[in-house]
């Protein structure tokens, strides 16, 4: 149980620090840590989501950021995609399954990694120019 505490607070506060999906954090952590297989890791880490993201969700609409139509949209259509993930991973091998979730890992580090790396060449750019209109 002191494991499952200390990974949800890690993966969140780092999460949330870094702005990458908690789930990125929390299925490694409890397949590492807690010796969860592949399949259990991720089942658990979707539902201890759920309330992440109804709270998230909760205090930016209270902000102002968030649009409720696009929001019933992606809700419904992710509903309907975890079905239908719920039926891959069950008849996939779990070791397909950590492939997968490691590719995922990968594309998700090469994103961030070229993201960043943009944003640090546009900055030099536009520090070259000098201060950017409204600056």
């Amino acid at each position: 149980m002191i494991g499952a505490i200390l990974i949800g607070l890690a993966g969140g506060l780092i999460a949330g620090m870094l702005g990458v999906g908690g789930g990125v954090l929390f299925v490694p952590g409890l397949v590492l840590f807690l010796s969860l297989s592949q399949v259990d890791a991720e089942s658990t880490s979707l539902v201890a989501i759920v309330p992440v993201a109804a709270v998230g969700a909760w205090r930016q609409h209270g902000y102002g950021n968030v649009r409720l139509n696009d929001a019933v949209l992606i809700g419904v259509l992710s509903l309907a995609g975890a079905v239908a993930g719920v039926a891959v991973a069950n008849v996939l091998p779990e070791h397909a399954l950590k492939i997968g979730f490691a590719m995922l890992l990968l594309f998700a580090a090469w994103h961030l990694v070229r993201r960043t790396l943009g944003e640090e060449s546009g900055a030099a750019a536009r520090s070259d120019r000098g201060p950017a209109p409204g600056e």
